[in-house]
C-alpha cells in the first residue's frame, strides 16, 4: 500500500545526491552524511567491523545501505513490484521512514524501538530522512530494552521464547504478564522466570481484591488534598523518564493510605488506570462453585437467624478455600485471596 511513497522518497534522495545505483539496486551514500555514526555514538571503523559479517560487492562502502531491489541474495521473492530501477522491493529501512513520514508528516516528536535498532535501523532511518528532509527528524528516541531468559535476550531466532498463549495454558492471565512488565523501566533488560511472574500475579490479585472492597465498602471522601498529592506523584513519575517503578511504588502508597477514603482511593486507581491498563473498572466479583454458593446460602441463613457461630465456621469454610467475603445491606459479596 506505500510502494509508491517509498519509490517517492528514493527519488527524493537521488535529486539530493545521496544515492547510487549498481546492477538495479539503489544504495544510500553515507559518505554524503558526515553525521552518520554520531546517533550510535560509535566510530565508523568499530561499524564497518560489523558491515563485514556479509559482504556486498556493490557497495562503494561496506555501510551503504540499500534503498530498492532488483537484485538480491532472495531470487525467489514473491512480492516485487515495477519500479524506475527495476522490478524489485523496498530495502527495510526506507519503508519505515516513508510511512512514517507519510503519517507524522516530516518531523516527529517521539520514535521507539528496541536498544537493537541503534547502531543500524535507526541510524539509516536518521540518515535517509535528514538527507531527504534537510533537517532534524526526531526530537527524541526511546529505546527499550530486552526481555530476557535464563540470562540471554528472547527471540524466536534463538528459540528460547514463550508467547501469551502458552502462560494462558499454564493458568496465567495476560495481566498478570501486564503487571510484571510494569514493574520495569524500558531501559533496563527485564528477566523473566516464573518465580517472578508467581510474584506479579499475586501482586496483581491483591490490587484486585483491594479495588473490589473500594468497590463494596464505599465512603465519603476525607482527604481530597492527600488525593492530589498521590495523583501528582505518579503522574510526575511518568513524566521523568516513564518511571514505571516509581509510578507503580505510588500506586502501592494509594491502595495502603489510611489518610484517604476507600472512594478516593478507587477514584485514584481509575485515573491510574488509564495509563497501566488494567482493566480496573471490569473488576468483579468472581463466579463460584455451586458448592461455594450452598456454603454462602447457608451461612446468610445462619446469620438470619442470629446462628453466629454457625455462620463464622461457614465463613472460615470459605476462607480455606481462599474466599473472602463481606456482609453488605444488599448481601454477601465475595472475591478471592490474593494468588487463588
Amino acid at each position: 500500500e506505500h510502494i509508491d511513497e517509498m519509490q517517492e522518497f528514493i527519488t527524493v534522495l537521488e535529486k539530493h545526491g545521496y544515492t547510487y545505483t549498481k546492477d538495479g539496486n539503489v544504495y544510500f551514500k553515507i559518505d554524503k552524511f558526515p553525521t552518520y555514526a554520531d546517533f550510535s555514538r560509535r566510530k565508523l571503523e568499530d561499524l564497518l567491523e560489523g558491515a563485514r559479517v556479509e559482504v556486498d560487492a556493490r557497495k562503494e562502502n561496506p555501510l551503504d545501505f540499500v534503498l530498492w531491489f532488483s537484485n538480491s541474495k532472495f531470487p525467489n521473492q514473491i512480492m516485487k513490484w515495477d519500479s524506475p530501477w527495476g522490478v524489485g522491493f523496498p530495502g527495510w529501512h526506507i519503508e519505515c521512514s516513508a510511512m512514517a513520514s507519510k503519517y507524522l508528516g516530516d518531523h516527529i516528536d517521539i520514535h521507539c524501538g528496541g536498544i537493537d535498532h541503534i547502531s543500524i535501523h535507526h541510524t539509516n532511518e536518521i540518515a535517509q530522512s535528514e538527507a531527504r528532509f534537510g533537517h532534524k527528524w526526531v526530537n527524541v528516541w526511546m529505546h527499550g530494552e530486552f526481555l530476557v531468559l535464563q540470562k540471554e535476550k528472547m527471540s524466536k531466532s534463538t528459540g528460547n521464547f514463550l508467547t501469551l498463549t502458552s502462560l494462558t495454558d499454564m493458568g496465567y492471565d495476560p495481566l498478570h504478564y501486564r503487571y510484571l512488565c510494569a514493574g520495569a523501566h524500558y531501559r533496563s533488560q527485564l528477566f523473566f522466570s516464573f518465580e517472578a511472574l508467581d510474584g506479579a500475579r499475586n501482586a496483581f490479585e491483591s490490587l484486585r481484591n483491594r479495588v473490589l472492597s473500594f468497590k463494596l465498602n464505599p465512603e465519603k471522601p476525607k482527604n481530597p488534598a492527600r488525593k492530589a498529592e498521590l495523583k501528582g506523584a505518579f503522574f510526575a513519575a511518568l513524566n521523568n523518564d516513564l518511571d514505571m517503578p516509581i509510578a507503580m511504588s505510588v500506586v502501592w502508597e494509594s491502595l495502603k493510605d489510611q489518610s484517604i477514603s476507600s472512594t478516593e482511593k478507587l477514584e485514584l486507581m481509575r485515573d491510574f488506570d488509564a495509563i497501566l491498563g488494567f482493566g480496573v473498572d471490569a473488576f468483579a466479583p468472581p463466579q463460584l462453585s455451586d458448592a461455594h454458593m450452598l456454603i454462602i446460602k447457608n451461612r446468610e441463613a445462619a446469620r438470619a437467624n442470629k446462628d453466629w457461630a454457625a455462620a463464622d465456621a461457614l465463613r472460615d469454610q470459605l476462607l480455606k478455600d481462599g474466599i473472602l467475603i463481606k456482609d453488605t445491606k444488599d448481601g454477601t459479596e465475595w472475591y478471592l485471596e490474593a494468588g487463588r
